[in-house]
């Protein structure tokens, strides 16, 4: 049997608050597999983001192991787990994060920067990458010149666009209406049965969250619930 995507055991993350230990992630175990959908969700303060950032190597635990593709990751240095980011993983905000000045193109070209190749095949996967979130008609417009929601689509199309096992998703429907949020979705959800993404995504959203295969809830930095998401209030 494949061992899966993530393999996580015991991850701990304490912070200093005034001179005291705050415990942000409390022993968290969990494993996902490749091609799977979860969502995280809990109240503000459970360590549901916490958790992501880790995930990501953004963070590293205080404690505990994490595996991801087989690579232990938790106490590697700076350096590698910037190239675990870079090939392993794309990660997707609410804030979307893409550059005002540059063309869409160039902002889903962003990842290549820290990658050697040539310009003319990191181009076609970065057209490839807006053609699978159908935002490939404005390759040559600018982020001012779009709506929320296709911002949206631009910065799943970057963090895909280098083909990651692994996305992690940040409220990405956060400043989204009603409509828009669901057309999102809809898009994660393609990526996912074409591409065989592992998606992992933080919401407040009662209603996307229950769209995902397997819901996570979490309070006060530890699983309370892991199973299906219409087994359980979210």
């Amino acid at each position: 049997m494949p061992e899966p995507l993530i393999t996580a055991r015991d991850l701990t993350r304490y912070f200093q608050v005034g001179g005291e230990p705050l415990c942000a992630l409390g022993g968290v175990s969990l494993d996902v597999t490749a091609g799977e959908y979860v969502s995280f969700v809990g109240p503000s303060g459970s360590g549901k983001s916490t958790l992501l950032q880790v995930l990501g190597c953004l963070d590293t635990p205080s404690s505990g192991s994490y595996r991801l593709a087989g690579e232990e990751v938790a106490g590697l240095g700076d350096d590698r787990l910037a190239l675990v980011r870079n090939c392993k993983i794309g990660f997707v905000f609410q804030a979307f994060h893409l550059l005002p000045r540059t063309s869409v193109l160039d902002n889903v070209l962003l990842p290549f920067s820290y990658r050697p190749g040539k310009a003319r095949d990191h181009e076609a996967l970065a057209l490839e990458a807006l053609e699978l979130t159908r935002m490939a008609h404005r390759s040559g417009h600018w982020p001012n010149q779009l709506s929320g929601g296709e911002r949206q689509r631009v910065a799943i199309a970057r963090a895909i666009v280098t083909r990651p096992p692994l996305l992690l998703c940040d409220e990405p429907t956060g400043n989204l209406d009603r409509r828009t949020s669901w057309e999102i979705i809809e898009v994660f959800e393609d990526l996912c049965q074409r591409l065989g993404i592992t998606l992992v995504m933080v919401t407040h959203d009662a209603d996307v969250a229950r769209r995902a295969q397997r819901l996570i809830r979490m309070v006060d930095g530890s699983v309370v619930y892991d199973g299906d998401p219409g087994g359980s209030d979210v």
